[in-house]
């Protein structure tokens, strides 16, 4: 893994050029994903984006709704600290642009320099994501912008509903336009429109008895500190823009705020002034907008991961301890597309771990706290027993044959494995393991095999 502490700026940015692609063209919706943080609160010496939700990188989670979501592969990811780490962990792909922000100055600082990375010309609408929302769905991306485009709106937002304690509640606020103004006056049809975003510092920053004034269609509407801090809509950190109202506006930026930090969400007063048309839009499910800062909060998002997956498997796959089990998402896939065709009788473990890229056929039980990790295809009936690991790469995979049983504190690595074996208690490490005859055969090992032997210390015809 790449020393970012090691390099200096300018190397950083030519390593970054060397994992950069591309846009595919304007035709297509481009996504931005903000994951220049480390994350203080997370109190790791792991970036924040780096962090696991349900067995893959946050930042990788976001980048894979948002293509999907948008239909489109053009993305600009944003690093900062770590920058090396977090680029080359989520990998170069075309379509993908890297952006360095060297020095944190806020989100809206971020987008800036997104922008200025690939010509202005090169894509349809911009959408922004925050890479720590681990939990968004192509489903919810999907959705966004279609309300986006069905809005007509230059920009909007994507929004949530708080439901925790109010003084838990640090997200920034919606500001709609209420039913009077300062004078009493009626809003009339103005009623409910954004008018802007206000962060939760920026809220605690006012006194109790200051009220926060903000002018909006030649009127001014006046909220107290209280009444900032009840509202329960919040800033979910997605965004959609007609790209050249975004260019046009995001240099008017400025950094009059409690952290002295350019926010995109200070877009919304802009464009309102310039009479430019601001939407938001509620996700149909509030577990796809959370972001976290702390451990404790990504605990959360993982137990909502394994919640899913399990509401998803349960009917179709026989799961020992919903508590306990990990089957990767690509994998699940992969499984609904197999039910569609008749039963799977697939059978989950305690524990047991089954990661991308496998591919499990029908009659598959993997046993407690079995391991299936990487280029692995298991074949029909298999019996994977308790604590087995197999594990294949995309240059080494592995493939085990129909009816086979691998038992006991076996570790299969990049090896062929025929039909009808019985394999117990082995290290296998690139061998063929081939049935000569007709029949079981059972292959014996001695775990862990002596020094300079063979590893196959037996075979036998079981029949």
């Amino acid at each position: 893994m790449m020393d970012d502490i090691k390099r200096t700026p300018a190397e950083v940015v030519a390593q970054l050029d060397r994992l950069s692609s591309t846009l595919h063209g304007q035709d297509q919706d481009l996504a931005i994903v903000l994951a220049a943080g480390h994350g203080k609160r997370i109190r790791s010496t792991t970036s924040k984006m780096l962090h696991e939700i349900w067995g893959q990188p946050t930042v990788a989670r976001v980048a894979r709704a948002a293509g999907l979501g948008l239909q489109s592969s053009n993305q600009i990811i944003v690093v900062g600290i770590k920058a090396l780490q977090v680029a080359q962990t989520l990998g170069g792909c075309p379509g993908r642009v890297f952006a360095f922000q060297a020095t944190q100055n806020g989100t809206g600082h971020a987008v800036s320099i997104a922008l200025e990375s690939v010509p202005r010309n090169a894509y349809g609408d911009v959408y922004i994501f925050a890479g720590d929302m681990g939990l968004m769905t192509p489903e919810a991306v999907a959705h966004f912008k279609d309300s986006f485009a069905a809005s007509g709106c230059d920009m909007m937002v994507l929004t949530g509903r708080y439901e925790g304690p109010l003084e838990e509640n640090a997200y920034g606020r919606i500001v709609r336009v209420p039913e009077t103004d300062v004078h009493g006056k009626p809003a009339g049809p103005d009623a409910g429109k954004v008018i802007e975003i206000i962060e939760h510092k920026d809220i605690l920053a006012l006194s109790p008895e200051e009220e926060h004034r903000v002018d909006y269609a030649d009127r001014t509407y006046a909220f107290s500190r209280q009444t900032l801090l009840e509202m329960t809509e919040f800033n979910s950190g997605i965004f959609a823009f007609k790209s050249a109202k975004l260019n046009a506006f995001i240099g008017q930026i400025r950094t009059d705020n409690a952290q002295g930090e350019l926010y995109v969400t200070d877009l919304i007063s802009i464009f309102n002034i310039n009479g430019l048309s601001v939407g938001a839009a509620c996700a149909q499910d509030n577990r796809t907008v959370l972001g976290f800062n702390t451990k404790s909060v990504l605990a959360e998002m993982n137990d909502i991961a394994r919640a899913h997956a399990y509401e998803t498997l349960k009917d179709m796959v026989s799961i020992e301890d919903r508590f306990d089990f990990f089957v990767d998402d690509e994998v699940i896939a992969a499984l609904l597309e197999m039910n569609d065709k008749g039963p799977l009788d697939i059978a989950i473990g305690r524990g047991a771990y089954v990661g991308r890229g496998v591919t499990l056929h029908r009659g598959v039980h993997v046993g407690r706290a079995a391991s299936i990790t990487g280029s692995v295809e298991i074949g029909e009936n298999c019996l994977i027993g308790e604590g087995v690991t197999i594990s294949g790469t995309s240059d080494l995979p592995i493939e085990v044959g129909n009816n086979v049983v691998i038992k006991g504190r076996s570790t299969i690595l990049s090896c062929l494995v025929a039909d009808s074996l019985m394999i117990e208690n082995c290290i296998l490490e690139g061998k063929k393991l081939t049935d000569d005859a007709h029949g079981r055969k059972t292959i014996r090992f001695v775990f862990p095999p002596p020094v300079g032997t063979e590893n196959v210390s037996e075979r036998e015809d079981s029949r």
